[in-house]
């Protein structure tokens, strides 16, 4: 009887890791990324950060500190406050279904809105732009699910996702989500055919649940430079009042 059970054991175990096995290999990659995005976006965080941007053999650094803030409609609304060396304030407005909204407090104090054709602009003389600093909405993106690859010893999906429409910053990028638990470990991102620059995710910690890289670094693909983003400190679904993200939290 005991082999008879064991026997039956081990075939069921056997039906079900196949069972699995045939999910995990159904997946699409828009559902791939919408597993991401449960695993970092909470309702409300903030965070500080120290910013390294690498230019030849210099390198500056500055300090800023984040706040953002999900709605019942799934906008995010983020305010990026710099600390150190400059006055800077960024706010951006993730609308569902729209491009985003952003203004730019400079250390002037004076106030001027991010246009459409801004958005691929610097932001603050590092490698991100202020298209790379707006939250992504999956719905407005396309995603294909084109293969595995090993990113820093880890087991990834390769999805690569284009924007619907005509505007766009990249012809299309390539995310690489390791299967374990879906973090993001690096995301390439490409402008006329050719991969422009690379963003890679390191030194994740688990912080109240949440999978959290602690050091985020966007690297050209020319070997022109880098920034790196070194975060401090995190705290996560903390309680955030709305008119911190209006226009007028700005002045």
């Amino acid at each position: 009887m005991k082999k008879i059970k064991i026997t039956g054991l081990f075939t069921i175990c056997s039906c079900l890791l196949f069972l699995f096995s045939q999910t995990a290999l159904a997946l699409t990659g828009k559902e791939i990324i919408d597993q991401t995005k449960k695993m970092i976006e909470p309702d409300a965080a903030t965070s500080t950060v120290i910013m390294l941007i690498y230019k030849g053999d210099k390198a500056l650094e500055k300090e800023f500190e984040i706040m953002s803030k999900k709605d019942g409609d799934d906008n995010t609304k983020t305010l990026i406050s710099f600390t150190k060396p400059t006055k800077i304030k960024l706010l951006t407005h993730m609308n569902k279904g729209k491009e985003s909204d952003q203004w730019l407090r400079l250390s002037s104090g004076k106030i001027k809105r991010i246009t459409s054709s801004g958005k691929d602009k610097s932001f603050v003389n590092s490698h991100f732009t202020y298209e790379d600093l707006s939250s992504r909405n999956n719905d407005d993106y396309t995603y294909e699910l084109i293969g595995s690859e090993t990113i820093n010893g880890d087991d990834c999906y390769k999805v690569q996702a284009e924007k619907k429409g005509n505007n766009r910053i990249y012809d299309k990028s390539i995310t690489y989500v390791r299967k374990t638990d879906y973090v993001i470990l690096r995301d390439d991102l490409f402008q006329k055919g050719a991969l422009l620059k690379y963003i890679e995710n390191s030194d994740i910690r688990e912080i109240d649940g949440i999978k959290t890289p602690f050091k985020i670094v966007m690297i050209m693909a020319d070997g022109s430079g880098k920034t790196e983003l070194n975060v401090q400190t995190v705290q996560y679904n903390v309680e955030l009042k709305d008119n911190l993200f209006n226009k007028d939290a700005l002045r």
